[in-house]
């Protein structure tokens, strides 16, 4: 008896002994070289080189403009007042700085999918990659389902516009029915719509790069449209309170609009398909978020310039405020341009969740049905599938607004780990021993002062959630000064190797983005917080019964140097 319960104690321990160690594996992605990084083909399991600057450009604002642009403007304006353009703005500035961050690892790693997986498994460890990858997924499934039910009420508004039509259109076929008290509310159009993207997605990138660009720059017209012809009814008595509510009420939209712009990670997830990837997805993802926020400061003004912040509609306040200006063909034109929003921030979802699966399969964390490459088509053709079904079914039956107070965990943890990654990277890099105090730059003392900054964030951003005292504010940005001090007085960062990009002001830069990221995440509904623990230990559970045994060992370092040898080395 006592024999077996050895034994069993001592296989319980070599397993979570070998779970640690598998944990801590991380890749060494080695700078490609120019014939790999550049080029208009690829072959055998790979995707094909196709997407040039413009169709990266505007990859990264049809992922961004959609509804931020036709619905939370006037959301927000509600009470922050015609401040909702300075909560664009510093929103958009926070934005900057997260891309920053991303154009040096994209331009570093220019010849892998993945993204912010990626970038976390060769800067941190497996792991660390793969939880990133699923709470970044599940935003990515629900937001795919929640934008496919509002593409499906936004045709059928339109359809309703002929006498012929109106009335006669279902709930079930636009809007939803509910079933069960609400519990489930089935939904047709939106399967059939998200099935013709998915069927456009398999065809290959150029196809879908084609349409996107298409539709990308309709709405973009439409949008200017939309603001020359309002700036002629400015009257700009409605800017005056500018922010009736306090800058508190501007800073809290500005956590509300952070995420209309966070379409600019597809660019990056596009790196396998860009033909000059070094050079053109720093472009592309500086370009496109750049674009979005001209066009929301823009469109911001024309709003609360034309209408009183108090009597925008919430659903639809651009519509509403022309349409009370007697414009009614602009309000028309309105529907159209949210139709061709929704529709290509559905199609760069589902094109970049795609790539993230395709990442995974490659690497064995996931079965590998996920990193079949059609030799023709050159797509990820079961990954996308896959995507547009749990897409569809989720639409299909479910009420998944419900869900979206939990959304954003993903994107907010997604950023800041891509922030990280920056001075992680930055910090492996450097090979010499500081003369001047004889101490040895430590990959893991920096990665201890990341985590700092992080967990001052978010106290930071519940002090402020709860309006607690300004000296607990104060004292938490005061510790993230510290952390942030110790990086940059104790480390000196070398340039990336074979970078064509390098994100300036390293480590502050990376440790604003990360305090202020995790500052926002403070500010998500409390359900959000037990998402992000529940889905965390669910992901830890399925790496520790199949990613570690999967897991694709040809390019693994197991652990980090010796604390000695871990840089200098």
């Amino acid at each position: 008896m006592g024999g077996h319960q050895g034994s069993s104690s001592s296989s319980v321990t070599t397993w979570f002994s070998q779970l640690c160690a598998s944990a801590r594996r991380f890749k060494t992605l080695a700078p490609p070289s120019l014939d790999t990084a550049v080029g208009s083909t690829s072959v055998g399991d790979s995707l094909i080189r196709r997407l040039g600057l413009l169709d990266l450009i505007l990859l990264g604002v049809g992922a961004s403009i959609g509804a931020g642009v036709f619905v939370v403007t006037g959301t927000v304006a509600r009470d922050a007042g015609p401040g909702v353009t300075i909560s664009f703005l510093l929103a958009g500035a926070s934005c900057v700085l997260n891309a920053l961050c991303y154009a040096e690892l994209a331009s570093r790693f220019p010849a892998v999918v993945g993204g912010a997986y990626m970038y976390s498994y060769s800067a941190f460890n497996e792991i660390t990659a793969f939880l990133v990858f699923v709470q970044l997924m599940l935003d990515y499934h629900i937001g795919a389902a929640s934008i496919s039910r509002s593409l499906a009420s936004y045709a059928v508004a339109l359809l309703e516009l002929f006498p012929a039509v109106k009335g006669s259109i279902p709930l079930w076929m636009g809007s939803g029915q509910e079933l069960f008290g609400g519990f489930l509310s089935l939904n047709i159009l939106a399967p059939i719509l998200l099935a013709l993207l998915t069927l456009l997605l398999c065809q290959g990138v150029r196809e879908s790069s084609a349409v996107n660009s298409a539709m990308t720059a309709t709405k973009v017209v439409i949008v200017l449209v939309v603001i020359c012809a309002g700036a002629f009814d400015i009257d700009v008595a409605n800017w005056s309170p500018f922010a009736p509510n306090g800058f508190k009420a501007v800073l809290t939209g500005a956590t509300v609009v952070f995420f209309s712009y966070v379409g600019f990670d597809a660019v990056a997830n596009s790196a396998e398909e860009s033909k000059n990837p070094q050079r053109d997805l720093p472009i592309g993802i500086m370009g496109s978020l750049l674009v979005c926020i001209s066009l929301y400061v823009g469109v911001c003004l024309v709003l609360t310039g034309m209408v009183p912040f108090s009597l925008l509609s919430e659903d639809a306040p651009l519509a509403q405020a022309f349409s009370s200006k007697g414009m009614k063909f602009v309000s028309i034109l309105i529907s159209f341009g949210a139709v061709a929003g929704l529709t290509t921030t559905l199609l760069v979802g589902l094109y970049v969740q795609s790539r993230l699966y395709l990442g995974l399969g490659r690497d064995g964390l996931l079965p590998s049905f996920f990193s079949t490459v059609h030799p023709t088509l050159h797509t990820p053709l079961h990954s996308q599938i896959w995507c547009g079904i749990v897409a569809a079914v989720l639409a299909g039956i479910f009420n998944v607004h419900s869900l979206s107070h939990i959304l954003s965990v993903g994107t907010l943890t997604g950023y800041s780990v891509v922030a990280a990654c920056v001075v992680a990277l930055r910090l492996n890099d450097k090979k010499e021993r500081d003369s001047s105090n004889g101490w040895t730059s430590s990959w893991h003392e920096g990665v201890i002062c990341l985590v700092i900054i992080a967990c001052s964030g978010f106290g930071a951003g519940v002090f402020y959630r709860f309006s607690a005292s300004l000296f607990f504010l104060l004292l938490s940005v005061g510790v993230a000064v510290i952390a942030s001090a110790v990086l940059h007085y104790r480390r000196a960062y070398a340039q990336s190797p074979g970078s064509g990009f390098c994100c300036p002001g390293v480590p502050i830069v990376p440790c604003v983005c990360i305090f202020f990221n995790i500052f926002l995440f403070a500010q998500l509904h409390y359900e959000a917080w037990i998402r992000f623990v529940v889905v965390s230990v669910l992901a830890t559970a399925v790496y520790a019964l199949y990613g570690q045994y999967h897991a694709d060992a040809s390019n693994f370092i197991y652990q980090r140097a010796p604390e000695s040898e871990s840089i200098s080395g």
